[in-house]
């Protein structure tokens, strides 16, 4: 019987984190330290023609002012006759987009060089810009990767020929990610060795990226990430300033500083990039989807290519024998979009899940019901099995809990008083994903053990279900295991995002483990009379310091004695754990259902979303506290996604409007009400070892759609771009 896995446990850092004892990026303290402030472009495109930073030289505790006048040039060089290229800063003097960074001003203290940044002047030869996506669709070019993905059967046909028919178009957005946690970065040099904190998803990624910047072999740059508040996708490609703070850290031969405003960050790390999507749905009079066809648009940089793969999963979610899910993408002079949590998916499934609450109310079926008409018993792309899938009953659950059999029909047929109440639903798909990772575990003979993994914590709970799935197989207390992740001196991790860790670090944990117990089982049998002479290692465990036959706990040896007479004070294993070839034979996904109901005032046009309820079946479920945190976690985004954020862009300008907490939306307490999650397990041998699916951004997925769907149920007004703002209501 598990002692942790599968039981409520509360954060291991959570002591640290509270008590102000876990260290932040830029709360690491180095001696001698100076501070860098970012100076940002004002216009979208076009050249520097002048930058004068005399008077800001002059200014109290000024060390340097770095430009593309005087920056060390970093990265390969251009290629000749390449089109201009942006990936590191303060390389040339193109401009690409408004926020660009353009200098940065080094100083004694933060406040001086917050200063002077501002007594820089610099001028511009402008060039005419574009960032209203809407204007540029004719230029959007295929995806590569989706376009590997074919039209299934003949879907214009098919749509031509269906019954009923329904075709709208979506639109989302740009959204910011807004951590709460700055991005920041420390940099400092002894000879040609690099040190850098730095805020990260992927402390290897950014060792990569700065090796190819400064030309020096990776062992030779140490980045450090222990603790991250909130990233998102926002640190997952590395971002701009670690190279710049390097850079001028190496300049100065001294330690730099540098840490992202809140309007910094706009433009600093990425967005979720503005979507248009056409849907159009063919289906024969009883719900049974004919056709499908998908095609979704979104925007990029004009330096760099970049998607979201947003129709990706409209391929495995319902049974339908023609369907094309195309995906184009067209360059806008604005940074370049990045991942932001349920990348693709949130947004793919918002304009398909409205879509199908649509063909529901021209068919006169239940929503859930045409859901489940179409439900795909294998993978419609693949024809594979799924190696689980509990959605059905996760709409049978959902359904019971929400009393969905109570819900009218008709739209505007529900009221509260004077509120109109409206109650939609909708599904949710993410990819059941692990990736390559390696663990170390030290385990000493005094009953205690490290267990380091060079992965991230950007606040899903990472410290602690490592933890548990180590004491789990060591037979340990969770006080006798101490997990350190986040530093490049540890083994190699993947990047935190995907909502595959748990999947990928853990088993690579656990299998450290279990090569600890075979470990253990040498030096015991090397004792002609072991109990466990002839026993496999498979068929023992530690547990409460002994290892023992899990058939029969009478054989047993004491670990301690067996160490001290082997004279072995402490066994170390580096395991290396990656996907079992088994997994190709089966499509591999999680699953979810959400069921809203949102109190929409007819006068106002304000809406409330006073009730979820969602059901999400991901695989066995190791720490149900932290569990039921990122769901509740990802319906709160979902609330704003579809009700709050926008960012706002004056396109005269190509400037972000609202690159503020002030501005910029988000949901407060007072946004939030009763949010009840559930799980369905799954018993899934095939994903991985521990049996566990991603679940951080499955909880998010379906959210947006069930909210719209919920207020046409309320008002009987379809909308079809987010956010559903209260002007849109009256």
């Amino acid at each position: 019987m598990a002692r942790y896995l599968g039981k409520e446990t509360t954060r291991v850092d959570g002591l640290a984190k509270v008590t102000g004892k876990a260290k932040y990026t830029a709360e690491f303290q180095v001696p001698h330290v100076t501070y860098g402030f970012i100076v940002l472009s004002t216009v979208a495109k076009g050249r520097i023609s002048a930058i004068d930073t005399r008077e800001a030289e002059q200014a109290g505790g000024v060390i340097r002012i770095f430009t593309h006048l005087n920056a060390a040039k970093m990265g390969p060089a251009p290629v000749a006759g390449a089109p201009a290229q942006w990936s590191r800063p303060l390389q040339s003097d193109r401009v690409f987009f408004n926020g660009q960074p353009v200098a940065l001003v080094v100083a004694e203290s933060y406040e001086q060089a917050r200063y002077a940044a501002r007594l820089v002047k610099v001028s511009y030869q402008t060039e005419p810009h574009n960032t209203d996506f809407a204007t540029v669709l004719e230029r959007a070019q295929p995806d590569a990767e989706t376009a590997k993905g074919k039209p299934r059967g003949n879907p214009v046909a098919a749509l031509q020929a269906a019954a009923v028919k329904v075709e709208a178009e979506y639109r989302i957005p740009i959204n910011h990610h807004n951590p709460i946690e700055p991005h920041a970065a420390i940099a400092f040099w002894q000879g040609d060795e690099l040190t850098i904190f730095d805020k990260t998803q992927n402390v290897f990624g950014v060792q990569g990226h700065l090796a190819e910047s400064f030309g020096l072999p990776a062992a030779n740059i140490r980045v450090v990430s222990p603790f991250v508040g909130g990233a998102f996708g926002s640190s997952l490609n590395p971002n701009y300033y670690p190279s710049l703070t390097a850079m001028a850290a190496r300049e100065l031969k001294r330690p730099v500083k540098v840490v992202f405003t809140r309007a910094q960050m706009f433009t600093g790390h990425g967005y979720r990039p503005h979507t248009i999507q056409k849907v159009a749905l063919g289906a024969d009079r009883n719900g049974k989807l004919s056709a499908m066809v998908h095609e979704a648009f979104h925007n990029t940089s004009s330096f760099e290519p970049f998607s979201d793969a947003t129709t990706g999963f409209t391929r495995q979610v319902y049974a339908c024998p023609n369907l094309h899910a195309p995906l184009k993408v067209a360059a806008t002079d604005m940074a370049t979009p990045t991942w932001m949590r349920a990348p693709g998916a949130v947004s793919g499934m918002f304009a398909l899940e409205s879509a199908m609450d649509e063909l529901s109310y021209a068919l006169k079926i239940d929503p859930m019901q045409l859901r489940l008409v179409n439900y795909a018993e294998v993978d419609p792309e693949s024809g594979k099995p799924f190696s689980s899938k509990a959605l059905r009953e996760c709409y049978r659950l959902g359904a019971e809990k929400f009393g969905w059999k109570n819900r009218k029909p008709e739209p505007r047929s529900m009221r509260d008083g004077r509120l109109l109440v409206g109650w939609g639903m909708a599904s949710s798909v993410w990819g059941a994903m692990q990736q390559p990772a390696s663990a170390r575990i030290i385990f000493r003979a005094d009953g205690s053990a490290g267990v380091t993994s060079a992965t991230s914590d950007i606040g899903p709970g990472t410290y602690t279900v490592m933890t548990m799935i180590a004491a789990e197989f060591l037979g340990l207390r969770l006080d006798q295991v101490h997990f350190e992740l986040g530093d490049t001196r540890q083994p190699k991790a993947p990047p935190q995002g995907g909502s595959w860790t748990t999947s990928s670090v853990g088993s690579a944990v656990q299998g450290a483990a279990l090569s600890i117990v075979g470990k253990l089982m040498e030096l015991a049998n090397q004792d002609a009379a072991s109990p466990l002479k002839g026993v496999k290692s498979t068929d023992v465990e530690m547990l409460d310091g002994r290892l023992s036959l899990k058939s029969d706990a009478s054989r047993s040896v004491n670990i301690v004695e067996v160490m001290r007479r082997t004279g072995t004070s402490e066994i170390a294993e580096t395991f290396d754990s990656t996907p079992s070839p088994e997994r190709a034979k089966y499509a591999t996904l999680a699953h979810g259902a959400q069921f809203v109901e949102v109190k929409v005032d007819p006068d106002l046009g304000t809406v409330k979303v006073t009730r979820v309820i969602e059901v999400t079946a991901c695989g066995k479920i190791l720490n149900p506290l932290a569990s039921h945190s990122q769901e509740i976690g990802g319906v709160v985004w979902g609330i704003g996604m579809a009700l709050e954020e926008g960012t706002e862009i004056d396109h005269r300008y190509g400037r972000i409007m609202n690159a503020n907490l002030q501005h910029y939306h988000v949901p407060v307490n007072a946004d939030i009400h009763s949010i009840e999650t559930i799980f369905v397990e799954e018993d899934d041998t095939i994903v991985n070892p521990l049996g566990v699916k991603g679940m951080g951004e499955l909880g998010m997925v379906g959210i947006p759609a069930a909210i719209a769907n919920a207020i046409f149920h309320a008002t009987g007004k379809r909308v079809r771009d987010l956010p559903i703002t209260p002007d849109k209501l009256l």
